[in-house]
C-alpha cells in the first residue's frame, strides 16, 4: 500500500486530535492486509465517525487510482454521507434507484443503500471493477453482508458505535477480521467532545413483554403494555419531575403508543409533536424546524430518529420502551449527547428497565470482547424477572400523597417470608402480617372506616407486587392461583378493615374516631 498523507489539510470539518490518530491507526492496519481485509471500526455515536470516514476518502483517493463506495442502510443517511464527503471536496454519486449510471466514470465516489446496490449489481448496469475501498456505515446492520462477495479484493472498512450484530445468528467476527476500538464515551466527556448524562430510572414491570423473531420486545406486547393509563401516566409525571420544559425526545416501540403519548402530553398542555416512518419527507422537515426552534419542545417518535439524525439543543431523552439490543439503547441515549454552548450534560429517563439490563450509558465495555464471543455477552444479561424481583416497589407520586401520614409504606415481602419461616410459622402469616401493614396505612391516613376502604383501592398495584413476590418466594406462581391470591387479598383486607379500625385507630392516633 502506498504512503499516504496524513497532514491536516483545511479541506471539510477539521478533524480533532483523536480522530486524526484514528485516522492514521486505520491507514496504519490496511497498509500491509490484504486487498480483501475487512476491518470493523468502532466509536460512540457523536464522536464523528461520518468525518472521520469522509477524510479517509478524500485522502484515499488522493493516493490511490482507485475508486470508492460508501454503504449505508437509509436513504437519508446516504444523503446525508454524500453531503459530508462533498464538504471535504470528494465529488460523488449517490446510487439509487432512479439514478441513471451513463455519467459513473466521471466519479471515483459512490453513496448507495445496499439494497439498491445489490440489484444494480445484479443487473450488471454498475461497473465495480475499480472499487479499492468499501465503507459500511452503521456496520451492525446484517443487510451489508450480502454484497460483500462482489467485493472479495477490496479493503473493508466498516464503522459503527457497537460492535455486536443486529443479528445473532450472523455474529460480526465473521465479516470483518479485527476489531479497532475509538475513544471511549467517558474520554470524549472528559474532553469536552460529548455532553454526559444524568440517568433516572423508573422501576416499570415488563414481564407481560413478548420476544420476537428478531430477539427484541414485539411491538404489539410493548403497545399492549405502554398505551394503558398507568403507563401514559407514569411517562407524563416522569418528564414532570425531571425534564419539564427541557427540550425533550421520547423513544417509543409502536406507532400507537407514540400517538397515544401525542395525545397525553397534549392534554396536558405541553408542546408536542408526533413523527413516524408514516410521515412525508415535507411533514418530517416541518416537524424538525419546529423542533429545532421551539423551546421546551418535545418529540414522540418510533425509532425513526435514531441514526442520522444530529440536534445539538435536545436536553433530555424518554426511553419509554424497553429493548434487548444494546446497539439501539445506545443509539437513542447519544441523541442527546452532542455538546451545544453551555450544554454539558442531558438527562435520561428510562421507563424500560434498560439502565439495569444493559448499565449505565458510558459505562465501560469490553468491545473487543463483545466483538469476539457475542453469546457470552448476550447470555450475561439479566432477564426481566431477575430485574425485577431486585426493584423495590414505589408508590406513584398521585396515590403517595393519599398516604403522607405514613411514615413506614414498604413492605420487605422477601425478608418477611424468610424471618416468619425461620420462627417455625405458616406461609400463609407473611400475608396476614402484609394485610395489616397495608390496614394501617390506610387508617393512619383516614378519618372513618369508608376513607380507609377507599384508599384500599389506591393500593391495587402495590397488592399485586406484593402478592407476585410472595409467589416467588413459596415457588407457586400458576396464573389461576396468583390471580384467586390477589383476589383472596383485597377480600381479607377490607375484612380486616371493617373489624378493627376503631380499636386500630384508638391506638395510632390516642383517640376513637370521631363519630359526626
Amino acid at each position: 500500500m502506498a504512503e499516504i498523507d496524513t497532514s491536516v489539510k483545511k479541506v471539510g470539518k477539521e478533524l480533532y486530535g483523536y480522530q486524526q490518530d484514528a485516522l492514521q491507526e486505520i491507514f496504519r492496519r490496511f497498509k500491509d492486509a490484504p486487498k480483501d481485509y475487512h476491518l470493523l471500526y468502532q466509536l460512540p455515536t457523536g464522536g464523528g465517525k461520518t468525518v472521520i470516514f469522509s477524510e479517509i476518502v478524500r485522502r484515499y483517493l488522493e493516493t490511490f487510482k482507485k475508486k470508492v463506495l460508501v454503504l449505508t442502510h437509509r436513504i437519508e443517511l446516504s444523503k446525508q454521507t454524500s453531503k459530508m464527503l462533498k464538504e471535504f471536496g470528494v465529488s460523488n454519486k449517490i446510487i439509487n434507484s432512479t439514478a441513471v449510471l451513463d455519467d459513473q466514470d466521471d466519479f471515483s465516489c459512490f453513496v448507495a443503500m445496499v439494497e439498491t446496490l445489490k440489484n444494480r449489481l445484479n443487473d450488471g448496469k454498475l461497473d465495480i471493477s475499480d472499487i479499492g475501498l468499501v465503507i459500511v456505515d452503521e456496520a451492525h446492520y446484517n443487510s451489508f453482508t450480502k454484497i460483500f462477495k462482489f467485493f472479495d479484493e477490496s479493503f473493508i472498512l466498516g464503522v459503527t458505535a457497537t460492535p455486536l450484530s443486529s443479528n445473532i445468528k450472523l455474529p460480526m467476527y465473521e465479516n470483518y477480521q479485527e476489531l479497532f476500538v475509538g475513544e471511549t464515551i467517558q474520554h470524549l466527556i472528559d474532553h469536552e467532545y460529548l455532553a454526559s448524562a444524568n440517568l433516572y430510572s423508573y422501576n416499570v414491570g415488563l414481564t407481560s413483554l413478548e420476544v420476537g423473531a428478531n430477539g427484541d420486545y414485539t411491538v404489539k406486547s410493548s403497545e399492549d403494555l405502554y398505551t394503558n393509563s398507568d403507563m401514559l401516566s407514569k411517562l407524563v409525571s416522569a418528564y414532570e419531575e425531571t425534564a419539564k420544559g427541557k427540550k425533550t425526545l421520547i423513544f417509543n416501540n409502536g406507532i400507537n403508543t407514540s400517538i397515544q403519548v401525542f395525545h397525553a402530553f397534549k392534554k396536558a398542555g405541553y408542546p408536542i409533536a408526533h413523527l413516524d416512518n408514516t410521515n412525508t419527507r415535507a411533514e418530517r422537515e416541518l416537524i424538525l424546524k419546529w423542533f429545532k426552534k421551539t423551546p421546551g419542545a418535545i418529540i414522540t417518535s418510533v425509532s425513526i430518529l435514531t441514526t442520522g439524525f444530529d440536534e445539538p439543543t435536545i436536553e433530555a431523552i424518554i426511553l419509554n420502551r424497553a429493548t434487548k439490543s444494546l446497539t439501539l439503547y445506545y443509539q437513542m441515549i447519544g441523541r442527546g449527547s452532542r455538546v451545544l454552548n453551555n450544554k454539558s450534560t442531558f438527562d435520561v429517563i428510562d421507563l424500560g428497565n434498560n439502565f439495569h439490563r444493559f448499565g449505565p450509558w458510558g459505562a465501560d465495555l469490553d468491545w473487543e470482547k463483545m466483538f469476539r464471543a457475542p453469546d457470552y455477552y448476550l447470555n450475561a444479561i439479566l432477564s426481566d424477572e431477575d430485574i425485577e424481583s431486585t426493584f423495590r416497589y414505589e408508590l406513584t407520586a398521585d396515590v403517595k400523597k393519599e398516604f403522607e401520614k405514613s411514615t413506614d409504606t414498604y413492605f420487605d415481602m422477601k425478608k418477611v417470608y424468610i424471618d416468619t419461616i425461620r420462627q417455625g410459622e405458616s406461609s400463609k402469616r407473611v400475608l396476614e402480617k402484609s394485610i395489616v401493614h397495608h390496614a394501617k396505612m390506610c387508617i393512619e391516613n383516614s378519618e372513618d372506616v369508608f376513607d380507609a376502604l377507599i384508599l384500599a383501592k389506591l393500593l391495587g398495584e402495590e397488592i399485586d407486587d406484593r402478592i407476585n413476590r410472595y409467589a416467588k418466594c413459596i415457588s407457586k406462581s400458576t396464573h389461576n392461583f396468583v390471580t384467586w391470591l390477589k383476589d383472596d387479598y383485597r377480600k381479607k383486607l377490607n375484612a380486616y378493615l371493617r373489624t378493627n379500625f376503631d380499636e386500630d385507630f384508638e391506638e395510632i392516633h390516642g383517640h376513637p374516631p370521631i363519630e359526626e
